[in-house]
């Protein structure tokens, strides 16, 4: 595992030409405060060989005097440097340290785990690729606030992989219960949250117990060590390198026969002979030559520093951006962000702020403050205002347009960072959460053409509703996956039918299989996949048939739409309100472990959030009820409305 290689005593140039080919990896390791976070980066710099022998011979010494070992070596030294943080035993600024093994390369942040030092986690989680959450696994500690805030601004920051490590096991007896229990903590709080892929690894950074080889006593646990983990996790795919963007840093005009436009390429790659655009001014040209400290190169790509000249005379200048003729950011002034408040001083919507993007900065205010997360829940609230450490979701209104693109789309052009006028200190990061670009068709608030009319049919609602001795209606069964409402809703169907009623049932999974073939299970997928039922429910009902829907729908809103399209006089909606853990040992398709493996995304109770009805018609807990009972409780609710005497 050492970055040693025989090749540095015998051929240093191929040592360093293998050494410069190596894959980056930048990480971080965060948590709440004495989780353990300085003393695994120290564990990992020893066990990599990283240590010099004189700085190994001062860190005894400094153990002696400022550790909390008992007068061992302590490993937290190594990335505490500071005198405050020794004599207090904490991380208060972010510390970056490098190390490399066989295979990668690493860059290493230590974050503080302090409420009051969130933002600077928050710095040092900003341009990483994965994400260390450390978790004490004593009684007492566990899953704990700042844990939870720093997981959700790893979520919001778009870290793609998260590794939660449970660490000092060693002091509750390495037990396998207490690794389960912290993990479904964990688990049952992250359901609300987006993460790609996520890994529990338990661990002794002190100790060293599955650092760098797996600790015999935790034959329990059958994963990967943890540095096996970093060797090897898939980074290649994260980067985008679909949208070429280009901020220009600087104009560089060394002689009369040079003009060049420096900056670092965000996202994509640049070829010589690309056309390309710049913006806001919309002018094209072609690239002349791309230039390097080494010299001039054939193409460059994400994070790479370059210098572009162009084949024409173009007015560039510092803030501009270079393109894509087919593929450009939308260019806004409005636009909604997720926001991390850094200062000490509130935020006051309205107000004047400087907001910095890439290499410009426009003023702006926040319009409208839509609300703030509470970060035990993960829900969502009204707020006046955002404090130190709040989280809120707002609108953003510029004096100037900006070329941006969503965050999730591009972590780089979709980054913002907020500037108090008077003192210029940064005061929250914000990330852009949607863009005309990205954003899916909202069909639901499609107006139909003025040429179409809702045609009438020659049969009345009261004619049919004689014919069938009932009335019209739509009974939407939601909640999570594995929670039943599918068996309730072949019995209820079988149940009406049997006593004479008309009836038609539609299945989420059904409507994929024609209807919403084309759709995929993003929140807009999932949205539009409701939309078309709905339209089909309703159709069912003016024909006078009841109608049960069967779906996941996740999102409150998007019922509430559905509601609307089908009438609230018609629509009954039933909640299943079924634990998750339940929901899991139900599940018979194994998808809630492919949810967990990453192989399926935005999945309702695991990778995306759940939004429980405020108010259903009907709440069911069918785990503890048969399907029969089940059945009974909806037939008395259409009973008890009306719907069939």
């Amino acid at each position: 595992m050492s970055h040693q290689s025989d090749l540095i005593a015998t051929n240093i140039e191929e040592y360093l030409a293998q050494h410069e080919q190596k894959e980056m990896l930048r990480l971080l390791t965060c948590g709440s405060v004495d989780d353990g976070k300085s003393t695994l980066i120290g564990k990992l710099l020893l066990e990599s060989k990283m240590v010099f022998e004189d700085h190994l011979a001062a860190l005894h010494k400094d153990s002696a005097k400022h550790g909390t070992t008992g007068g061992e070596l302590d490993p937290a030294l190594l990335s505490d440097g500071l005198e405050d943080e020794r004599q207090q035993g904490i991380t208060i600024d972010v510390a970056y340290r490098y190390f490399s093994t066989a295979k990668r390369k690493f860059i290493i942040a230590d974050t503080p785990g302090h409420q009051q030092y969130t933002r600077n986690m928050a710095t040092g989680a900003s341009n990483c690729d994965l994400a260390v959450i450390l978790i004490d696994a004593r009684p007492g500690h566990g899953v704990l606030e700042q844990t939870k805030r720093h997981s959700f601004i790893v979520s919001l920051l778009g870290i793609r992989h998260v590794v939660v490590a449970i660490n000092k096991m060693d002091l509750v007896g390495y037990s396998q219960d207490v690794f389960e229990k912290i993990r479904g903590d964990y688990l049952a709080f992250a359901a609300k949250m987006t993460t790609d892929d996520l890994s529990f690894i338990p661990i002794s950074a002190l100790k060293g117990d599955n650092i760098v080889a797996k600790s015999p006593r935790m034959a329990w646990y059958e994963g990967s060590t943890l540095m096996h983990h970093l060797e090897n996790v898939y980074i290649g795919s994260d980067r985008n390198l679909l949208d070429f963007r280009f901020p220009v840093q600087l104009v560089n005009r060394p002689h009369l026969d040079f003009r060049g436009f420096c900056g670092t390429v965000a996202s994509g790659i640049v070829r010589r002979g690309d056309e390309i655009m710049v913006l806001p001014s919309r002018k094209t040209s072609r690239v002349k030559s791309i230039v390097a400290f080494d010299g001039e190169m054939a193409e460059a790509f994400a994070s790479q520093a370059v210098t572009l000249t162009l084949e024409d005379e173009v007015d560039i200048s510092r803030g501009d951006m270079i393109v894509r003729p087919g593929n450009v950011p939308p260019t806004l002034q409005r636009f909604d962000c997720m926001m991390v408040w850094m200062a000490e001083t509130p935020l006051v919507p309205g107000k004047q702020y400087l907001i910095k993007q890439t290499s410009k900065t426009v003023s702006g205010c926040v319009s409208t403050l839509r609300y703030k997360i509470d970060i035990n829940s993960l829900e969502r609230g009204p707020a006046p205002t955002l404090a130190l450490n709040e989280i809120g979701r707002c609108e953003l209104e510029l004096a100037e347009p900006l070329c941006i693109d969503s965050y999730r789309r591009n972590r780089a052009t979709g980054a913002l960072i907020v500037i108090d006028r008077i003192t210029n200190a940064t005061v929250a990061a914000a990330m852009v959460l949607d863009t005309a670009a990205d954003r899916p068709r909202d069909h639901w608030a499609d107006a139909p053409a003025v040429s179409q009319e809702v045609r009438s049919s020659q049969v009345t609602a009261a004619e049919r509703s004689a014919r069938f001795g009932q009335k019209p209606a739509t009974v939407l069964l939601t909640g999570l996956t594995g929670s039943g409402k599918r068996g309730v809703a072949l019995a209820l169907e079988r149940r009406l039918f049997e006593e004479g009623r008309t009836v038609a049932m539609l299945d989420g999974q059904n409507m994929r299989l024609g209807i919403s073939r084309d759709l995929g299970f993003t929140a807009e997928e999932r949205s539009e996949n409701l939309r078309r039922a709905a339209e089909v429910a309703r159709l069912f009902n003016d024909a006078g048939l009841i109608t049960i829907a069967s779906f996941v729908s996740p999102s409150e809103a998007v019922r509430q739409k559905a509601r609307e399209v089908i009438g609230a006089d018609r629509f009954l909606e039933v909640y299943f309100d079924v634990p998750v853990e339940v929901c899991r040992q139900r599940d018979q398709s194994g998808m809630y472990a492919r949810a967990d493996n990453g192989e399926i995304p935005n999945f309702p109770g695991v990778s995306a959030q759940y939004d429980v009805p405020p108010a259903p018609d009907l709440t069911l807990r069918a785990h503890e009820m048969t399907v029969e009972q089940c059945v009974e409780g909806v037939v008395g609710l259409l009973r008890q409305r009306g719907v069939i005497r």
